[in-house]
């Protein structure tokens, strides 16, 4: 899961170019799933800027963001209760997974995303 741009001396640009570059393979995976409107035919955007946080995935067109947690979230649980109070209080859904999800059953995650969205 992604982190505020603030805390890194580097641009937004470049913050958000080094996680797309060390993306988890969980991450990865997803990606291949969403990326070139391969779902739904919905335009996704990954480690994509929304106020002062960069988020995992974001599709602008439904408002809808999803971020996958690893096994540090609970450790980072308040911070992220904040980020996404924030995201929310910009009209976006947010919604979460563990990477694990993703590992172990990504069409089961992607028929969670469907469903948020009202594709079943």
């Amino acid at each position: 899961m992604s982190e505020p741009m603030n805390q890194d001396p580097a641009s937004p640009l470049q913050r958000r170019r080094a996680l797309r570059k060390r993306s988890t393979k969980a991450e990865k995976l997803l990606w291949q799933a969403l990326r070139n409107r391969k779902f739904h035919g919905l335009k996704f955007r990954r480690q994509h800027s929304i106020g002062p946080y960069i988020v995992d995935f974001v599709c602008i067109e439904k408002k809808l963001v999803i971020e996958l947690d690893g096994d540090y979230h609970e450790y980072v649980e308040a911070k992220d209760k904040r980020r996404q109070h924030y995201i929310e209080s910009k009209g976006y859904t947010v919604i979460r997974f563990v990477n694990d999800d993703v590992l172990e059953d990504v069409e089961a995650l992607l028929f969670a995303i469907a469903q948020e969205l009202g594709f079943c």
